[in-house]
């Protein structure tokens, strides 16, 4: 029995930045042998962008290419992409995130990889979709995931200009996506003993996503947009403390927690106050309401504010930075994070895979690759001989 779900899963992965890798980076955990390939003189556009403030540590590179191997080959000569299809022989799942021009330029379109090898599943990743008047358009979460799919405009308050995302998330949303699609079509393979492609885009993640909006959207040609603080349920809203903390609040079925919500505030004396005591009433005064609130949660400090809450079983969390998550108990109770051991660094901790499976858990194994660490290797297992790599190296096929 494999001691992994995706051990003896071979991957290719023509990728660069960080959505397609990530998808590597998952399947990786739960032990696909993952070879990245990157080019030989430039290697992945990722590696050295994250060296800002002089850490010690490409850490966005760690990320999406911890548990692969590296290997430097030049697809843009054919004898490159003879090399690839040597690979891909073999392999079970592609990955790439070249658009659909540089797919054809370099021969390495599913018409042309299927060919080579039925079973393959051939998972591409692009900004918006491998059809379309944009599809060769570039694509980078912030623009595809965030600004077209409608995200940038729905989360900020009235009259405010859109708020500046935060790098990567879109890209791992999509990372996700494209996993969930390659193991699905990885499972239709063993029902079926043939492969399939394998489309993700950042635009229509970034859409399904706020799918909740595009519901409204396309049902009536309109969409809620955010509103003020102000005019938000004072029961579903975001509170100061006095430690210049916040505290989100999210009671959508409100009536439950109203006497709980006025007892832990102080508030108990418009409990039964006719101009809150339902929910429609609540609404029609939501500005008085919340301006009580929000004096209410400025008295105490956020450790202060916690054990009340709890104590009348209100629903909310602390609004936490990215330094707060770093040291929360529950996120590191239920594994979010993993200490690894660099071959230089000592321990380092990563964020890891977020799915948890019982019985083969995923694991980081090994930290990310160096450029072409393993390119003699991978070419071995691959039928070459050491004088074919002495010939490759010649070529400048590989480093």
């Amino acid at each position: 029995m494999a001691n992994k779900a995706l051990e003896g899963i071979k991957v290719v992965e023509v990728a660069q930045w960080v959505a397609a890798p990530g998808a590597g980076a998952l399947l990786a955990d739960w032990g696909a042998d993952v070879v990245h390939i990157e080019h030989p003189v430039t290697g992945d556009s990722m590696r050295g962008l994250s060296n800002v403030g002089g850490l010690a540590v490409d850490w966005l590179f760690e990320l999406d290419n911890r548990n692969k191997r590296s290997m430097t080959l030049d697809i843009s000569k054919k004898e490159g992409q003879l090399v690839l299809y040597k690979l891909i022989e073999k392999a079970d799942v592609f990955i790439t995130s070249l658009r659909p021009s540089e797919l054809k330029r370099y021969k390495l379109e599913y018409t042309a990889l299927s060919r080579v090898n039925p079973r393959l599943v051939y998972a591409s990743l692009t900004g918006y979709g491998n059809k379309g008047p944009d599809k060769e358009r570039r694509g980078y979460d912030v623009s595809a995931f965030w600004a077209r799919s409608g995200f940038m405009a729905s989360i900020r308050e009235p009259d405010m200009p859109p708020l500046f995302p935060r790098g990567g998330m879109g890209d791992h949303t999509a990372s996700i996506a494209m996993a969930c699609g390659i193991t699905t079509a990885l499972y239709a393979r063993e029902r079926t003993g043939v492969g399939q492609e394998v489309d993700v885009s950042l635009y229509n993640t970034g859409v399904w996503v706020l799918s909740i909006d595009m519901s409204c959207a396309l049902a009536t040609g309109e969409y809620a947009p955010s509103r003020k603080r102000s005019e938000t349920p004072a029961m579903t809203n975001v509170y100061q403390t006095r430690d210049n903390k916040w505290i989100y609040f999210v009671h959508l079925q409100q009536d439950p927690y109203w006497p709980g919500f006025c007892k832990a505030l102080g508030l108990e004396h418009i409990e039964k106050d006719d101009r809150f005591n339902s929910m429609m009433s609540r609404m029609m005064n939501n500005d008085e309401l919340f301006t009580m609130a929000e004096q209410a949660m400025a008295k105490r400090t956020l450790a202060e504010w916690k054990p009340i809450l709890d104590e009348h079983e209100l629903i909310y969390a602390p609004v936490q930075d990215p330094t707060d998550v770093a040291k929360d108990e529950q996120a590191w109770a239920n594994d979010f994070f993993a200490t690894v051991e660099h071959p230089t660094l000592g321990k380092i901790k990563l964020v890891a895979n977020p799915i948890k499976l019982s019985k083969m858990p995923s694991s980081i194994r090994m930290t990310a690759p160096q450029s072409g660490q393993h390119t003699e290797e991978v070419l071995l297992e691959n039928g070459y001989s050491w004088d074919d790599i002495a010939r490759l190296k010649e070529q400048g096929l590989i480093a």
